[in-house]
């Protein structure tokens, strides 16, 4: 076969990704927060961009030509007028109480809407504070104990090798490496710093930690310290009648022991955890008003934008500006009229969801989880006439207020299960049934799996046993033998 280079014509098409569009498709499927981040980034970086904050209507923009004047929120800036140095006099200076002006200083400022008098604002000490962590409350011990020299260099490298929990992740000869000193020096140090509050801290082995804290409780030679040094393993799976008889021992006797075991912290660094709370701010409202539903989209906290009025007077040539200015204005009112359309797009698009959701789940909002209705994505997509993955984008990552509760928007979206009536239950009604039984069972002889997979059959619902075990794990259930409870 002979190789020859020619032309060739061919028609076809394709789906272009304009950066205007990935930027729509990412917004819509930002958190509320990332979108915030989003927002504050073009703020800073589009100086044709700014936040309205005379709370006025919202403008209506169109990306048609990007020289149309935008609607006006307010009077536009003219740069004729001139500014006059205002002088004032120092009448009343000294009568200023300036002790306690910074405990009336609101680091936020001051804004148009803020009414809050000076006396009702936290003192500016209080907004400045921080929870002591592992480390300083270790160090501050360290301070003032009788460890002085060398001793402390190898205190300080010790409590820097700690994790959250308080154990210690480097072994003795690691840090009598990094210390240059003998191990026996830092193995008599260890033992020191494991004396200090909290009890069990600066331990290698959940033994270790637990093993300390018993003897600093003053119960070496009890039959709980046996326990933990000889039948750990025992104690993991509640073999009591084992321990029992490998001691010789009333079970009667092994069981108060195991419950004196089970009040000790595993963990005695978590209480000086800094993990921060992360409040979940919900992105809609679905209250309900007589005996309507009304869904009520949550704009607060979200910037109201808008195109500065000089730039936009540049536009329309009530400004002049050189060629190259006019083309560098003009492609940043561009990409902040899509920004602003896309935000306005995807809150409607929210909007149009929820109320599609509140639609197909109106047993949900009316009697609680029990009554929710397996539900797809595709169910809503076709309701709203959109695509499956613009509803999938919309639902991740939002949170919706209900007088149910607070709930991501995924959780209406379930695989269904079949009854015995030949109708189907939502997947999270039957985890809801099954912590349910799980709750109400007795510890002392919890239900298996297939026993919670008859009762479920008792209320009309017909599921296998691996589900059940699936769902459950799913939950953070145990086992039966997890589960039960000998004191």
């Amino acid at each position: 076969m002979a190789l020859e280079i020619r032309q060739q014509l061919k028609l076809s098409q394709q789906l272009v990704m304009t950066p205007q569009l990935q930027q729509a498709i990412k917004l819509l499927q930002l958190s509320r927060m990332e979108l915030l981040d989003v927002v504050r980034a073009e703020l800073e970086e589009n100086p044709v961009l700014e936040e309205a904050q005379d709370g006025g209507a919202e403008e209506q923009v169109e990306l048609g030509e990007i020289a149309e004047e935008i609607e006006a929120q307010g009077p536009a800036e003219s740069p004729g007028d001139e500014m006059h140095e205002v002088a004032g006099d120092r009448e009343g200076f000294g009568d200023i109480d300036w002790h306690t002006y910074l405990e009336s200083y609101s680091l936020g400022g001051t804004t148009a809407d803020n009414s809050e008098d000076d006396e009702d604002r936290p003192s500016y000490e209080n907004l400045l504070t921080r929870k002591p962590s592992l480390q300083d409350h270790l160090l501050w011990q360290l301070k003032l104990s009788v460890l002085e020299g060398r001793d402390r260099e190898v205190a300080e490298e010790i409590i820097g090798n700690l994790d959250d929990d308080g154990y210690l992740q480097a072994t003795i000869e690691e840090l009598a490496a990094q210390t240059e000193c003998s191990p026996v020096r830092v193995e008599r140090v260890l033992r020191t710093i494991q004396e200090f509050d909290p009890p069990g801290v600066a331990t290698r082995s959940l033994q270790e930690c637990l093993l300390r804290q018993v003897e600093q409780l003053g119960m070496q030679g009890t039959l709980v310290e046996v326990m933990l040094k000889n039948h750990v393993e025992d104690l993991e799976n509640r073999r009591y009648p084992q321990i029992a008889r490998a001691l010789q021992v009333p079970l009667d006797e092994v069981l108060a022991a195991a419950k004196m075991i089970s009040g000790l912290d595993p963990r005695p660094g978590s209480q000086y955890s800094q993990d921060e709370i992360h409040y979940i701010i919900p992105d809609i409202f679905v209250y309900k008003i007589g005996d309507e539903y009304v869904v009520m989209l949550n704009d607060e906290g979200l910037p109201n934008l808008r195109i500065n009025s000089f730039y936009r007077s540049a536009l329309s040539g009530a400004v002049t500006v050189d060629a190259k200015a006019g083309e560098y204005i003009q492609d940043k009112v561009r990409g902040a009229l899509w920004l602003i359309k896309s935000i306005h797009q995807r809150q409607r698009t929210i909007y149009k969801v929820t109320k599609s959701i509140v639609k197909f789940q109106r047993d949900f909002f009316d009697r609680g989880v029990e009554h929710l209705k397996p539900l797809v994505l595709r169910d809503v997509a076709e309701d709203i006439e959109m695509h499956e993955s613009t509803v999938s984008r919309v639902t991740t990552n939002k949170y919706v207020q209900t007088p149910q509760g607070l709930f991501e928007l995924k959780y209406f979206f379930n695989s269904g299960i079949s009854t015995t009536e030949g109708d189907s239950i939502a997947s999270e009604s039957v985890k809801s049934k099954i912590r349910d039984i799980i709750a109400a069972e007795n510890p002392r002889k919890p239900h298996s799996d297939q026993k919670i997979v008859e009762l479920l059959h008792r209320q009309g619902i017909d599921i296998a046993r691996r589900t059940v075990t699936k769902y459950r794990e799913m939950l953070n259930l145990g086992s039966s033998t997890q589960r039960r409870r000998l004191f």
